[in-house]
């Protein structure tokens, strides 16, 4: 449904894409996950026709999106990162207006955003420029699915909404999956990889690794340790300097760390802790996420770039 060959994009000095290929299956709910300024956006505006390539091609659903990019709109869903509707419209006047662009009614479609737009139907006069950020982005999507797109792209759609906002909206999207439109979504929340099918990592415009979230983990080739301490400040200073770290970063209430010997020894990180005046440290055993993931192949890649480099994190 999507093809993406040798894509590149350059911004003066910036290299906003280094050769992207990608591949999304018809149906298939990808993740694009990567930090700000990793690409994300504008290889979304690349494939919302909205965007010209400086080298290498992109198609969608078959069509070429430079040559044929008239046609691929008609079949596109597309919300961007940040609100982009009528702020002095309602809700019903907004979506509306969408399905008139694209030649239908709210009421030949409305079985496919029923789902959405019952939540925020009740307040449908009240202007768009006055909802909260989770309504923003109900109605986004709703006047985004309103045509019945078969390609829905998703720039960063739960940046800056509430966790439970966010919660809903990953269940609005997994409901689209009987509708067979395939779903094409950008975030910078590791987390909100698990609700994708399969996702690509991304980092600096290139893609580090393109798999299921569950492969990925496993994919993660070191031990890793959880460790929590009361000063977590200066136990991440000390870690750092523990003679066999290979990577070590801050991870929720945790620290998180890899031995570079590949099995990690808690008993001899927790001696090295103590010799430094940490009391009460708790150590354990964790499986690695997708954040782990992401951080080993960021930390693999600027080694690349730059050999000297020490490895932790």
């Amino acid at each position: 449904m999507i093809e993406i060959s040798q894509l590149h994009k350059q911004y003066g000095p910036v290299q906003a894409l280094r050769g992207i290929d990608l591949t999304v299956k018809e149906g298939e709910r990808f993740g694009l996950i990567g930090p700000d300024g990793a690409g994300k956006t504008t290889l979304i505006r690349i494939l919302a026709t909205l965007l010209l390539a400086d080298k290498g091609s992109a198609s969608v659903a078959g069509w070429d999106v430079v040559r044929d990019f008239r046609t691929i709109r008609k079949h596109l869903g597309y919300m961007p990162g940040t609100f982009s509707l009528y702020q002095d419209l309602s809700i019903e006047e907004n979506l509306r207006l969408f399905a008139t662009i694209f030649g239908t009614r709210l009421e030949d479609n409305y079985n496919l955003i029923e789902g959405i737009y019952s939540q925020i139907e009740p307040f449908k006069h009240r202007r768009a420029g006055a909802l909260s950020g989770g309504m923003k982005q109900k109605l986004a999507l709703s006047c985004a699915l309103i045509h019945r797109p078969r390609v829905l792209l998703l720039d960063e759609p739960t940046t800056g909404v509430d966790a439970v906002s966010r919660r809903e909206f990953w269940d609005m999207l997994d409901a689209l999956k009987a509708e067979g439109i395939t779903v094409f979504v950008s975030t910078p929340y590791m987390d909100e990889a698990a609700r994708c099918e399969r996702v690509a990592l991304i980092q600096e415009g290139t893609i580090l690794q393109v798999d299921s979230p569950a492969a990925i983990k496993a994919s993660f080739p070191f031990d890793l340790l959880a460790i929590r301490g009361a000063d977590t400040y200066q136990l991440l200073q000390d870690l750092r300097t523990f003679p066999f770290a290979h990577r070590v970063f801050p991870f929720g209430e945790s620290i998180h760390l890899t031995d570079r010997r590949n099995t990690a020894f808690p008993a001899e990180v927790a001696d090295f802790l103590t010799a430094r005046g940490h009391q009460q440290v708790e150590i354990e055993r964790t499986g690695a996420t997708i954040e782990d993931a992401f951080m080993e192949l960021m930390g693999n890649m600027q080694s690349a770039v730059s050999p000297s480099t020490p490895s932790r994190s």
